[in-house]
């Protein structure tokens, strides 16, 4: 049976490139970084030559970007260090209400120790209100943290003017760009938020690695305290392979920039969008679909149980989503779908489908068919047939 893995920002493959940089790090070059003799000297290099292909990437200095454990990381480590870093008596954090459950959840944590959250509404179609956004930021707000793209939409917020606006207020700005990373061009000289996350797995590196954008004159809290790795900020022995993966998955997303793999693959995610609506009736697309990632849909059949078709499709091969991965186990209806105004029913009745990389476009063709086929079948036992 053939297997077509629609699900690229649940997670992605390794790309063959990212292992064979890693596999010299775990049976050669197996050095602790820290040590002061030859096993050690070489591998702090290495990092550093990985941490300058991560900063070029993003068009910023190597010495604001920090190397933690996931996005999930980096998101807890900015939020939960700048509250300890405020002076200010009453302390105010503004976000939305769409937000990746890492930021989310720590916003709750936050809330039961005296700080107030502000969690902003989006519209209909995922996106925010610049007014309203505004009018949130007060004397006591100590920082605003907004995604860059939705990981179950793939809506993009303009982060560009929202940062603009902080600014003007002086209030630190960070940006959950996990989702982003690697599908849009991140340019950080001209971007003036002060935190950015990034997770690896979400661009062709292992489970276990991401990092924090800490932009230059910003003070920030260890999270981790322990050997004084990366300046101080974050102890604990580096993970040298995964570390070097990621480097190696810079140097792929950049070159995947200038070949314009992007629009190849939002090419292929329109033509399978086209053939879906071609051929079912009573579907629609969940979010801006002029302002979205360019691998992502989120689309509602009307009718149909969203478990059921992804169950049936699973058996024959095919992986989609019904939303975030990591609140999957938690929470049938989406967050995000909620947030949007969507009734429980719309929001069950919708899957995610997320291309990458080795998306081809004959197999995502194929899986339309198969979503057709599914849908329409789980349609005839629907009591509003359709």
């Amino acid at each position: 049976m053939k297997r077509i893995y629609l699900d690229y920002n649940a997670t992605t493959p390794v790309h063959i490139e990212v292992f064979k940089a890693m596999k010299p790090y775990l049976t050669e070059k197996w050095g602790n970084p820290s040590s002061a003799h030859w096993a050690g000297e070489s591998i702090k290099e290495d990092i550093d030559n990985a941490r300058k292909s991560i900063a070029t990437s993003l068009n910023c200095n190597s010495n604001e970007i920090f190397f933690t454990s996931c996005g999930t990381e980096s998101n807890n480590w900015v939020i939960k260090s700048v509250v300890l870093n405020s002076n200010k008596k009453n302390k105010h954090i503004i976000t939305t209400k769409v937000e990746h459950p890492a930021v989310l959840e720590t916003c709750k944590f936050l809330e039961k120790i005296g700080i107030k959250i502000t969690y902003l509404n989006v519209n209909e179609h995922g996106n925010l209100n610049i007014e309203e956004f505004e009018n949130a930021i007060n004397e006591d707000t100590i920082l605003i943290s907004i995604m860059m793209a939705n990981n179950e939409t793939g809506v993009t917020f303009p982060i560009e003017k929202l940062a603009e606006i902080a600014a003007k207020y002086n209030i630190p700005f960070h940006t959950d760009a996990v989702q982003a990373y690697g599908k849009e061009i991140i340019d950080l000289k001209n971007l003036k938020v002060d935190f950015l996350s990034i997770s690896g797995h979400k661009v062709y590196s292992p489970k276990g690695i991401g990092i924090l954008f800490i932009r230059e004159n910003n003070i920030i809290e260890p999270l981790i305290h322990g050997g004084g790795q990366e300046k101080g900020l974050r102890s604990g022995t580096e993970n040298v392979p995964y570390i070097i993966g990621l480097g190696k998955s810079a140097e792929i997303i950049m070159e995947n920039f200038k070949n314009k793999k992007s629009k190849l693959i939002k090419k292929i995610r329109d033509r399978f969008e086209k053939f879906l609506f071609n051929n079912l009736e009573n579907i629609s697309i969940n979010g801006d679909i002029n302002h979205r990632l360019p691998n992502t849909t989120n689309i509602c059949f009307k009718n149909i149980e969203t478990s059921a078709l992804i169950k049936a499709l699973s058996i024959e091969g095919i992986a989609v989503s019904a939303g975030s991965a990591c609140a999957s186990h938690k929470e049938s209806f989406s967050h995000v779908l909620k947030a949007m105004g969507k009734t429980k029913m719309e929001a069950l009745s919708s899957i995610r489908v997320s291309l990458g990389d080795y998306s081809e476009e004959s197999e995502v063709l194929y899986a339309a068919e198969r979503i057709v086929h599914w849908v329409k079948r789980l349609r005839q036992f629907s009591p509003e047939k359709s």
